[in-house]
């Protein structure tokens, strides 16, 4: 794997959540079913992002959290689609459950590729805030009415420390070309 695979994968993930999170700040809010759609697709899309990650990475054998985290992502998709007919407070407390675990997971990769990449404190950080934030969910989900919208928050969040950790190798790349060229 080479930091431009990587910075790929960063881009892309930013660009999704970033539209995720508009559409849920816009059609969501008069659409429940678009609403559904969405928190089905958030963890489905993490699940294909961490199988597609670990395989570019070595193999998803070479690269067990990510693996683990893939998986997780799927069972939770599934988990959301169920969760969804049953209500906020479900959608909260499996949204929440996974992105303890998920984030935890993010950041045992961020610990694993930091020697080989760097640029990976945005991502230590942001499985740190995950987890945190997902146990944030977790209460909410015994409170009053949370809403989709807070889920948004969450993933802006994500999609800020993947264009960072994007941004930050896309800068190492150029200052590594330069030296090269000069």
């Amino acid at each position: 794997m080479n930091n431009t695979w990587l910075r790929t994968l960063y881009s892309t993930r930013a660009a999704f959540s970033i539209v995720w999170v508009a559409l849920a700040f816009t059609i969501a809010k008069t659409s429940p079913a678009i609403g559904s759609v969405l928190l089905v697709l958030y963890p489905a899309w993490d699940a294909l992002m961490n199988a597609v990650d670990a395989k570019q990475s070595g193999g998803l054998a070479a690269n067990p959290p990510q693996t683990l985290n893939a998986v997780v992502s799927a069972v939770t998709t599934v988990a959301m689609a169920i969760a969804v007919g049953r209500g906020m407070p479900t959608v909260f407390l499996v949204f929440g459950a996974w992105a303890v675990l998920a984030g935890l997971l993010q950041l045992g990769t961020a610990v694993r590729r930091w020697k080989h990449f760097g640029a990976q404190w945005a991502m230590a950080l942001s499985g740190t805030q995950s987890a945190l934030a997902g146990a944030l969910f977790v209460h909410k989900a015994s409170g009053p009415a949370p809403m989709l919208q807070e889920l948004a928050g969450y993933a802006a969040v994500g999609a800020l420390y993947f264009l960072i950790s994007a941004s930050v190798l896309f800068y190492r790349e150029r200052t590594a070309s330069a030296s090269r060229a000069s």
